[in-house]
């Protein structure tokens, strides 16, 4: 037999040194995961949220690495703002606060209110007169006329703004006050308007509109930012009018969008509200500015002619805070309901202590009602929600589904004593990661008008029961639903 050569085993050696290179690469790779899986483990988050990254670390190679990366590495504990430039920002609205004669607080909601007080120095003002804006029509064309009035400043902060028909028309109203030397200012969320081209701002900037992106996301330095996101829609005319809601600015607030119509709702408050208004603004303009803007002409003397028994509290949430404030109050309002609570949300992904607090209100006797889109502008989202929504009508709460377009209203109403409207979606994202906003407000006329809207939208949808019967979804659905509902927490 002819001896093989030895350079004929060349193709051997380079086998092996794949083989060697391969197994490199993987307990590298494994090295990379365990080390992820151990800090998620000793965050301590939420058990549902620990155990749905450890899932996609383990069953979703590379791609869950860089879903990690962009959004699952918690900073929420990085103090952003100092306590001591918080006290500031809010020592005016203390002193407005404490010179209130003849507040009476509701001794039903005393509780919440202390809560909110206590953990997100949300004081109740008195004296507040509300005005709903149900489309974008109402909306836009009441934002447009307060800013053309404006004398002073104008503080807009919104999740969106869009380089469209919509967005272009309230830039110009925005620079032309800027022209006529009104103080304008403007934050715009990064991630919400990354597909708006830097030209729009600039051409902005350049007629004199200070402008902010909240928390820019620079690649692939600080890509733990892309998770927590301000989701806040506010606004301040001379700190006399305030806006509050689900609305952002684009074309889809009026037209809609994909030929279904856009339902929303937004809140036009005038009196003392508007103050927890302004602070949240300039506690936001801090962050993105660090100019420190605490002087009483932003805060200036209310109109005497709005005086009621409206209170009112403007609250906050976000993940630098200690407690997630907003879900506590969903579910001290959910616990502490006595005939009934209503809530509509865009997006249905509740936290435990949420569904928790649902589900024993309902099981309690409480007329608790849910409206959700029947479908949503986001799938994934409307896969993972559907066993939260069939969860919630097994515990008796009474589940309508929008069919008239997309509902992307965020509003509470219960015992006709109580609502809340703002950005909040019933979902993990709103209460744990975002930056949002919403009214509170104690006043028996300003709930049965809430009331009056929820009833409205419930003509335009099919109960949850019915819909189930006409459409019974199959075996693969419900296990792809219910695969969603595992990442749920993250969406």
């Amino acid at each position: 037999m002819k001896p093989i050569p030895l350079g004929g085993l060349g193709w051997v050696s380079d086998i092996n040194k794949m083989v060697y290179l391969y197994w490199l690469i993987f307990v590298l790779y494994a090295c990379v995961v365990l080390g992820m899986m151990l800090t998620v483990l000793m965050d301590n988050r939420q058990p549902a949220k620990t155990m749905a990254w450890v899932l996609v670390l383990i069953f979703v190679p590379v791609v869950g690495i860089v879903l990690y990366f962009f959004f699952g590495q918690n900073t929420r504990k990085e103090k952003y703002i100092s306590r001591r430039s918080m006290d500031q920002l809010t020592k005016r609205s203390m002193f407005e606060y404490a010179e209130q004669q003849g507040l009476e607080l509701p001794g039903e909601h005393a509780v919440l209110i202390k809560l909110f007080e206590s953990q997100n120095w949300a004081f109740p003002f008195k004296n507040n007169e509300v005005g709903i804006l149900t489309d974008g029509y109402d909306f836009f064309s009441a934002l447009l006329r307060d800013i053309g009035g404006a004398r002073h400043h104008i503080h807009l902060e919104t999740y969106i703004i869009c380089d469209d028909p919509l967005g272009r028309l309230v830039a110009d109203a925005l620079m032309a006050k800027a022209r006529q030397g009104v103080e304008v200012r403007l934050i715009y969320d990064d991630v919400g308007c990354w597909n708006v081209p830097g030209s729009f701002f600039e051409r902005m900037r350049s007629a004199g509109v200070d402008v902010h992106a909240f928390m820019p996301v620079k690649f692939p330095m600080f890509t733990s930012k892309v998770n927590y996101r301000n989701h806040r829609k506010l606004c301040v005319v001379d700190g006399r009018v305030g806006y509050i809601g689900g609305m952002n600015v684009a074309m889809r607030y009026i037209k809609g969008r994909d030929g279904r119509p856009w339902r929303d709702t937004h809140l036009r408050i005038r009196g003392g509200a508007v103050y927890g208004i302004q602070r949240a603004f300039l506690v936001d303009w801090y962050f993105v500015d660090r100019t420190l803007i605490s002087n009483r002409i932003y805060y200036p003397v209310q109109d005497a002619g709005v005086s009621n028994g409206c209170i009112m509290q403007i609250v906050t949430s976000s993940p630098v805070s200690k407690w997630p404030e907003m879900a506590q109050g969903y579910v001290r309002i959910l616990l502490e309901a006595k005939r009934y609570v209503y809530m509509e949300t865009p997006y249905f992904l509740p936290t435990e202590p949420v569904m928790f607090a649902m589900r024993t209100a309902a099981l309690a006797g409480v007329d608790v009602r849910l409206m959700v889109p029947l479908h949503s502008d986001a799938k994934f989202v409307e896969w993972g929600s559907r066993p939260y929504v069939q969860d919630a009508f097994d515990a008796g709460v009474q589940v309508y589904l929008y069919t008239d377009g997309f509902n992307h209203s965020k509003l509470l109403v219960s015992d006709d004593s109580l609502s809340t409207c703002g950005s909040t979606n019933i979902d993990f994202r709103s209460f744990d990661n975002n930056f949002e906003s919403n009214a509170f407000i104690y006043d028996r006329d300003m709930a049965l008008r809430i009331k009056q809207v929820f009833t409205d939208d419930m003509a335009r949808c099919i109960k949850y029961d019915d819909y189930m019967r006409r459409h019974r979804p199959s075996f693969a659905r419900r296990l792809w639903e219910s695969l969603m509902r595992l990442f749920s927490p993250l969406m």
